[in-house]
């Protein structure tokens, strides 16, 4: 199957030094299906929470995304190359919303790096997360960045600490079954990322 082109440009783009140029740009659902199921169907990928999803279910779920203005996806590619699937929501305007406190400012993330190929380069998933990092804090109206990782995902909220998050209480993120959507119960690890200071 050949996967279509899709017209979206960079909403954000940052050259680092040593490692190429990163883009972040928002997901095109017709376009990009066939990518990110590719990447959410592996066992590596088991926490995301698609390991049984058809590419059209995929299709799907991220043209709801795409209709909402609460909820962002992005293909983040090096040097032009999709090595990301990243996802930004309002706090006050999720499931999480139901576990803690959200403050004004606070933006949720997804995160997932795609498999490697060859050898792992050091440092590559560090510098995509700074990167997508810059460009969430690029809007001067994040105050907090706020992931929710598998409790059980141990791998994940130890890169989330070495990036500079703060760990926050286990809770369970309550299920939603709507008709555009179903998300089971999940048992979820809150960690925090302040604004730096300097911007």
């Amino acid at each position: 199957m050949t996967s279509a082109v899709s017209p979206r440009q960079p909403v954000y783009t940052q050259l680092v030094e040593g490692f190429g140029t990163v883009t972040v740009t928002p997901v095109d659902p017709a376009a990009d299906a066939d990518l990110i199921h590719g990447w959410v169907t592996q066992e590596r990928a088991r926490f995301w929470g698609m390991g049984e999803a058809s590419r059209e279910l995929v299709r799907e779920i991220y043209e709801d995304v795409d209709r909402r203005t609460t909820h962002h996806a992005f293909i983040v590619a090096r040097e032009g190359e999709p090595v990301a699937l990243f996802q930004t929501y309002e706090c006050a305007e999720d499931r999480v919303s139901e576990c803690y406190d959200a403050l004004p400012g606070d933006v949720g993330v997804h995160l997932l790096i795609s498999p490697s190929e060859g050898t792992p380069q050091p440092g590559f998933s560090a510098i995509l997360l700074e990167a997508f990092f810059s460009f969430v804090f690029s809007d001067p109206a994040t105050r907090r960045v706020v992931a929710e990782p598998d409790a059980r995902n141990t791998k994940a909220i130890a890169r989330l600490e070495r990036t500079g998050f703060v760990l926050g209480p286990e809770v369970v993120l309550p299920e939603i079954d709507l008709p555009e959507i179903y998300l089971p119960a999940k048992p979820a690890r809150l960690t925090f990322l302040s604004a730096p200071q300097d911007r």
